[in-house]
């Protein structure tokens, strides 16, 4: 009988043949790391990604959507198929690098109380992308961050620069509201408990709301910058200006919109009841605002 791996990852992919096939070769090469099995969850591509899977990766297992179902969906259609105690969302645009896998269970296995966990995600021109902790958009932290800019002014700051925890050095572990669903590992328990991701996203909020309810659950969330991957950040959405080939622009708007609406989404459910009426109406307006500035600037 086959041994039960200690990890499923979970790679939802959507028309992005060649960093699947790229990330992949990245796992083939940490494959002594840790027992885990790789899961493509396929959203309708028709760019041949399935065939090559098929043909090139026999040792992935595919889950054909045949229609581009979100992420939320996408990633939970995966969910019968896993067989690990953990479980790695991953995006395409990744590269695994030696010893992430291995030392992140590690640490998920020696500290009982933490539920989910994240790396650190390094950029190609150097930088880190900050999205890789976050703390829930409450109206003071979405004014501070997406209103008035004010992180960006004062980028220490433990009052202002709280959405991406500028305050606390990008190389310190640390508890944090929320990780960036590129790399998102959890016990595979605490997906089960919390009823894996929320489909009423369709695309971006995911990943908020799944920190939200394994912190309601009982469990910590960690940044862990011990080790890292690379994220090819925005690729997959047709926003990074070195992707090959570019997102046609009805896409592009889908995706951008649908980014705003689920911090509506994500208001209603989780934030709606702990505060007054008057400042939800306020919040529901400004985020309808920041909706069409958005798109008007895509198309501009």
């Amino acid at each position: 009988m086959k041994e039960k791996p200690n990890l499923s990852i979970i790679i939802l992919n959507y028309n992005t043949k060649d960093l699947l096939k790229d990330c992949l070769l990245s796992l083939e090469k940490v494959k002594n790391e840790a027992s885990f099995e790789v899961i493509v969850a396929d959203n309708g591509s028709v760019d041949g990604s399935c065939e090559m899977l098929k043909k090139d990766f026999r040792w992935v297992i595919l889950v054909e959507n045949n229609a581009n179902l979100g992420f939320a969906a996408g990633n939970n259609r995966a969910k019968d198929y896993c067989k690990g105690e953990n479980v790695l969302l991953l995006n395409t645009d990744t590269i695994v690098h030696k010893g992430t896998l291995k030392k992140c269970l590690e640490y998920l296995h020696k500290n009982k109380e933490v539920g989910a966990l994240t790396c650190k995600l390094d950029l190609l021109d150097g930088g880190v992308d900050k999205d890789a902790r976050r703390s829930f958009p409450t109206p003071w932290v979405s004014l501070t961050h997406l209103v008035l800019g004010l992180d960006k002014i004062f980028p220490k700051s433990p009052l202002f620069a709280k959405y991406w925890y500028g305050y606390i050095p990008e190389d310190t572990t640390h508890e944090v509201d929320a990780i960036q669903g590129a790399f998102f590992l959890v016990r595979k328990k605490i997906l089960d408990k919390v009823d894996w991701l929320d489909e009423d996203y369709f695309l971006d909020g995911e990943d908020i709301d799944l920190c939200w309810k394994i912190g309601e659950a009982g469990w910590k969330i960690i940044y862990y910058p011990e080790v890292s991957i690379i994220h090819l950040k925005g690729v997959t959405k047709g926003k990074n200006k070195k992707a090959k080939k570019k997102a046609p622009l009805a896409e592009r708007i889908k995706f951008r919109a649908s980014g705003v609406t689920s911090m509506e989404i994500f208001y209603r459910k989780r934030l709606w009841n702990k505060y007054p009426l008057l400042l939800n109406l306020l919040v529901i307006a400004g985020i309808k605002f920041l909706r069409v500035l958005r798109i008007i600037k895509m198309l501009l």
